[in-house]
Formats: C-alpha cells, structure tokens, sequence
C-alpha cells in the first residue's frame, strides 16, 4: 500500500513521514498535532482519491459479472432467449413415411405437383440447430419481423423397381410455403427437375437446392413438400431445410 501511495503522488516522503509519526504515536495521545500537518492531510487526500478508484474498480466489475449473468442461463447452460444470437435455423431430413401423406392435409391446399409436405426434420443434432425459431411439426415459425434467406436441398435417391422403374420418368418437385395469417400457404419458392435414368442404374439421384429472400413478419411459418416422399433420408449433409435474417 505504501508503494501504491508513493507512485500515486509527489511529496510522497512527507506523506511517508506522516505516516511513521502515526505509527510512533503512543495509544490515547492528541490527534491535534497530526490534524495541522500538512503532509498528514495531503496523505489523508491521497488515501479518499485510492479508495474512490478501488471502489469504482470493484462496482465495474461486479456489473460485468451482472451482465454475463443475465447473458447465461446457469442452470441450462444455453443463452437467454431475450439475448440469443440472430434468428436463424438448419434442419436436416428425419425417415418420412408414406402413412404420414394424410398428415399434409393440415398444413393447407398445396400445389399439385408437390402436395406432400415433409413433416419430420431434426432439429437438435451435430448437423442442424435452432436460434431464435421455433420449430413445430415441420415447420419454422419465425418470432422476429425482417428479410429472410430461406433455403432447402432435397436429395431425391428412388431405388429401380424393374421394369416398371426403368419405364418410368419420375417428375422431381420441391416446394417451399409460406403460411401468413391468411388462411392458405403461400408458394415461395420451387423446384422442378425431370429425369431419366439408365435401366441399369440402382438408384436415380438428383438434388433439387432453392433459396431466397423474403421480409416476414412474426409469426410467419415455412415449410417444405415435395412431389413424393419415396426419397432417400440418410445423408443429413445432402437434403436439409433453413432460414436466416439478414440485417438490410
């Protein structure tokens, strides 16, 4: 402490002496003689100055503390949804069954040639995450207004059947919807790709990928069908689904 006081002020000897006659000074003796030395009041100011810094020192960082804390949720270890990152979400493509076909008729009239919305995504693994979206039952739902980029690559994988495969063209469609608060989904964006395959290939591949900007509000959902759901689901890297706000 002494040295602090030393680099902190000149005249610092006076101030040193002061502080050897307070230590010299015998239990019950008169303050009267230290109260009028001027090396003693100097010291008396430099000692209020110190405490002032260190006290400000300490109240910074324990608002800093403070904040992280709010930051954190502790007992989760996940970041506070008031505070979280920008919205943004990835999900990769869970089994689909053919019995869930029905399903689609609750998210609304959907075009024809991609009528089967995807309702099964992953949402919590090494390859997918969510911030700031919600997702429920295939779909995204977005929580704050702005501009959008909304993307999804389907990887279309059909197994040969025979003949009947090597005759058939399947027709490829990929959809992206909006639903608003109007009562219908919307179509954002699609995809379409036709092809046919060599008789005496295993599999028919092809990935449809669709992306683009839009302004949403809150509230807004997104979701994905495609033409059939006969389609490959074990490359979580290859057929995926998102969105992103971007600050324009």
């Amino acid at each position: 402490f002494l040295f602090q006081l030393k680099a902190q002020a000149p005249g610092s000897a006076e101030e040193l002496r002061c502080l050897q006659a307070i230590h010299q000074r015998q239990e019950g003796s008169s303050l009267e003689e230290l109260i009028t030395n001027q090396s003693c009041l100097k010291l008396a100011n430099t000692i209020k100055a110190y405490v002032a810094t260190v006290t400000e020192s300490v109240l910074r960082r324990s608002a800093v503390k403070e904040a992280q804390r709010s930051y954190f949720n502790t007992s989760e270890g996940q970041v506070s949804p008031k505070t979280a990152g920008k919205p943004s979400a990835h999900l990769t493509l869970r089994p689909q069954s053919l019995a869930q076909d029905g399903n689609s008729k609750r998210f609304g009239n959907l075009s024809q040639s991609c009528r089967h919305a995807i309702a099964r995504w992953e949402d919590s693994t090494i390859h997918s995450h969510l911030q700031n979206i919600t997702y429920r039952d295939g779909r995204l739902r977005v929580n704050q207004a702005g501009k959008y980029y909304v993307y999804s690559q389907i990887y279309f994988r059909y197994p040969s059947d025979g003949a009947s495969a090597r005759a058939s063209v399947p027709q490829l469609v990929q959809c992206i919807n909006w639903k608003t608060s109007y009562s219908q989904p919307i179509l954002l964006l699609k995809g379409v790709g036709t092809k046919c395959w060599a008789p005496e290939a295993d599999y028919g591949l092809h990935a449809l990928y669709q992306g683009g900007l839009f302004e949403l509000k809150a509230g807004d959902e997104l979701f994905v069908s495609v033409s059939s759901l006969a389609i490959d689901y074990n490359d979580a890297a290859a057929s995926y689904f998102g969105a992103f706000r971007l600050d324009l």
